[in-house]
């Protein structure tokens, strides 16, 4: 019977890591509430500089890039699970939302978006 324990190469972290040119989609929740919608997006590690709002009734577009920024000289990892790129997330709402106001928080990793729809 063949051996089954392979080593792994450790690859040396030289330099920062930089996003791939794959999209990945966050995951999202969303809530309806008497006077419109909230929607709760996981981005933890998201810097809030980095993101962008687009309403085009009835999408909303939640769009930014999570980077790597924990990194020094001779780091040499062992796995790495955690998607560094740009992401795009569109929210598609059942109503129209042109009219909606938008306002939103970032905090503990989530942004936090309210539609309040007049």
């Amino acid at each position: 019977m063949p051996n089954r324990n392979r080593q792994v190469a450790l690859l040396t972290v030289a330099h920062r890591v930089r996003p791939s040119g794959h999209l990945w989609n966050p995951a999202a929740d969303v809530y309806r509430s008497e006077d419109g919608w909230m929607v709760k997006v996981d981005l933890a590690g998201v810097c809030s500089d980095d993101l962008e709002l687009e309403l085009d009734s009835p999408f909303l577009r939640i769009r930014g890039c999570r980077r790597d920024t924990f990194y020094r000289e001779g780091l040499t990892y062992q796995q790495m699970e955690i998607t560094y790129s740009k992401f795009e997330k569109t929210i598609q709402f059942p109503c129209p939302v042109e009219e909606a106001s938008l306002a939103h928080d970032y905090r503990d990793g989530f942004l936090i978006i309210n539609l309040r729809c007049n």
